[in-house]
Parts: C-alpha cells; sequence; structure tokens
C-alpha cells in the first residue's frame, strides 16, 4: 500500500499559485487506501471512523460510500452524520461520559449502541434510552502511547463485573467490552495484552449469566512519521490472529481514526517573515498554533517540514502569526536557511489538526482542497507528478 499521500514540489508551487497560502490539500483516493487495508488485514471486523479525528464531510461521504461505520463523540457529530444521511445503525456513540443533551439528540436519531466506563453513566443512559445496548469500556496501561487515552478513561478490570451487573439490573443490553490502547501505539504488545485481559472478563461474565457478542478494539493504529517506520502490517495480522484465536464468534469492532486521515492530508504553508531575535533566526509562518499546527499542543505530534531547498542547516524558531506569543511553533530546529515566500510543505497532517484548529485573532482556518478534484478540473495539474 502506498503509505501516504504526497506532494511533488512542482505540485506544491502550483497549488499555493492557484489556492494562496496556507492550504490543506486532501487525497480521498488515499482515505480509502487506508480503509481498504484495514479491512484487508483484519477482515470482518467492523470499521467505525472516529469522527474527531477529522470530521470533514468529503472524508466522512467517502467512508459511508466505503461501508464504514463511525464512532461519534458528541451530538454535534450525530448531528452532522445525520444530516448526511448516515444510518443510526452504523453509529456508535463512543464518549464513555456524555452530556444528557446529547443522549437526547442520540434517542431522537435512532442511536442504540454506547460505550460507559462508570455506574454514573448507566442512569443516564438508561433513563434516555431504556434497554440500550452498552459496551463498558476496560482501562488498559499503555504509557508508550503518544496520547494516553487510559488516563481519564477506562474502568478498572476488577471492577468491570460489579459495574456490568448494574447496567443489566437497570435494563441495559450488556453486550461485551471495549477498550482503547492510547493514540499512535506502535506495536502490538498493548492490543495483545488488552485483549488477553477481555477474554478473562469475557469468562468471568459468562459465569454469571453474561451472554457477551460484542468486542470494540478501539482505534491507536499509527502512521509513519519522519524518524519511525512502522509495519503496520504485521501489527494489525498480530492483533487479528489473536482474535481469531481468542474470540471465535464475537463481532469485532474497531475505532481507526488517525490511520484513515493522518496521512491523506498535506498542508502548503508560506514563510512570512524572517526575524533575528535572541541570537537565532526567527521564520513567521501563515499557519500557526491556532490553526492546523494546533496538533503540536493538543495531539503532541511533531510534524515534518519540507522545504525543497539544500544547503548548511542552522538552528530556527518557527512561528505562528497570531499576536499571541504562546503561537511559537519549534524552537531550535534544524533546517536549511528560508527566505520571504519560501513555500513549506507538511506532510501527514490530517489528523487532530484542522479538527482542532480555530480562528482566533481573526485568521481563518486554512482552506481545504481535493487533490483528486483539482486534478481533474484543471488542465495545469494534469502533467504534475504526485511523488510518493
Amino acid at each position: 500500500m502506498k503509505q501516504y499521500f504526497n506532494l511533488s514540489q512542482a505540485a506544491v508551487q502550483q497549488i499555493a499559485k492557484t489556492y494562496g497560502t496556507p492550504t490543506l490539500v486532501l487525497s480521498l483516493e488515499q482515505i480509502a487506501r487506508n480503509y481498504s487495508f484495514l479491512t484487508e488485514h483484519m477482515p470482518g471486523v467492523k470499521l467505525y471512523y472516529a469522527v474527531k479525528s477529522n470530521p470533514d464531510e468529503r472524508i466522512v461521504r467517502t467512508l459511508a460510500g466505503l461501508g464504514s461505520c463511525f464512532d461519534v463523540a458528541s451530538d454535534g457529530e450525530i448531528l452532522m452524520l445525520s444530516d448526511m444521511g448516515i444510518e443510526p445503525e452504523r453509529i456508535v456513540y463512543a464518549n464513555p461520559i456524555k452530556t444528557s443533551g446529547g443522549l437526547e439528540i442520540a434517542r431522537q436519531k435512532g442511536i442504540h449502541s454506547f460505550t460507559f466506563d462508570s455506574e454514573s453513566e448507566i442512569g443516564k443512559i438508561a433513563n434516555v434510552l431504556p434497554g440500550a445496548t452498552v459496551l463498558l469500556r476496560i482501562k488498559v496501561d499503555n504509557p508508550r502511547a503518544l496520547v494516553d487515552l487510559n488516563k481519564k478513561f477506562g474502568a478498572a478490570p476488577d471492577e468491570a463485573l460489579d459495574l456490568l451487573r448494574k447496567a443489566r439490573a437497570k435494563g441495559l443490553d450488556a453486550a461485551g467490552l471495549c477498550f482503547h490502547v492510547g493514540s499512535q501505539s506502535t506495536s502490538s504488545e498493548a492490543y495483545l495484552a488488552a485483549l488477553q485481559i477481555c477474554r478473562g472478563l469475557f469468562d468471568q461474565a459468562a459465569a454469571d449469566g453474561f451472554q457477551f457478542r460484542l468486542l470494540d478494539i478501539g482505534g491507536g493504529f499509527p502512521i509513519p512519521t519522519g524518524t519511525q517506520k512502522i509495519d503496520v502490517a504485521a501489527m494489525t495480522d498480530e492483533i487479528y490472529a489473536s482474535l481469531k484465536a481468542n474470540f471465535p464468534g464475537i463481532e469485532i469492532w474497531a475505532e481507526p481514526g488517525r490511520f484513515i486521515c493522518g496521512t491523506a492530508m498535506s498542508l502548503i504553508t508560506r514563510v512570512i517573515g524572517t526575524q533575528r531575535r535572541n541570537n537565532q533566526q526567527w521564520y513567521f509562518l501563515d499557519e500557526g498554533l491556532y490553526g492546523t499546527f494546533s496538533g503540536i499542543i493538543f495531539d503532541h505530534w511533531i510534524y515534518d517540514m519540507e522545504t525543497f531547498k539544500n544547503g548548511a542547516e542552522i538552528m530556527a524558531t518557527f512561528a505562528g502569526p497570531s499576536c499571541d506569543s504562546l503561537d511559537v511553533l519549534y524552537r531550535d530546529k534544524l533546517t536549511v536557511p528560508l527566505e520571504m515566500d519560501d513555500l513549506i510543505l507538511v506532510r501527514n497532517c490530517g489528523a487532530y489538526s484542522s479538527a482542532s484548529a480555530t480562528t482566533f485573532n481573526g485568521f481563518a482556518k486554512a482552506k481545504i482542497v481535493v487533490w483528486e478534484k483539482i486534478c481533474e478540473e484543471m488542465i495545469d495539474y494534469k502533467s504534475l507528478p504526485n511523488a510518493g
């Protein structure tokens, strides 16, 4: 599989000339490739795209056409999918702590699948959606994940049976378990450990009269970075083998987000200012922490920046365009010397970037254009190489 969507220098220059900067370039073909990769390596696993990673309507519609289901975290995401005509049977409300408004919208739209990890959530769900199908989210340890979600969510395994009993007593359909090993998990180890925990809990629940039929293994599947090449094929093959061995006859769900959208989008940004400050070179870009680079703060992501220039590298500071002194992307970053109006390509920035961007200081969010669409519509692009 082509691991990520890439743009040549010629394509970057032409797109910047046509659309200006900052501009995000989205490849829907890469979205489809990433989705197909997971279905090929984990056949039969039902994929629920984590909408929060990138809710762009074109991504959602592409995935819907491929048969994907969807993981939502709020009433806003539910309404967006509903307005697009996506059936409630293809949606799981997978935020372990839901708002009362979110549950009411879920009821109105016919959503019936939920996750929970606390006693307080049981009553909330049962009051609004009697008989709803619920999965208990289990805490699993994985400090090696880029974002360790288990610091905030997940019931301890030794609390599981008590919570399941309470859900059953409230009339909920306790159908199984779920977990999330954390975002950008780079090996199968955490998944395999979590599956062993879940296998034991399945057995305990069966002895208590539960008839589990669902297991949701969450997301966390990684994407390549500039310094780390990951064999995702081997990783998913190991996970799938453990699923087949330990959970025969059980319906398996997964909630990929970053893996689907992360490698399908690139940012084109421009140097809008240069300055020497405190004996170091500074470069100001027309996109910053309040925009696409929000992932530096909220996702702990380190973005690869391609300048298409050669030369001896220097230490520099990269800053965004806003008036906030917080808006500094990187300090002491090695780069070749840059000049005003130089273009920079930032690959693999499709996940948790534009989704958390703001319009702080009145700066508009970076426009998003679809690579395949502009190639179809504009003759100038048809001869441009899409290297990579």
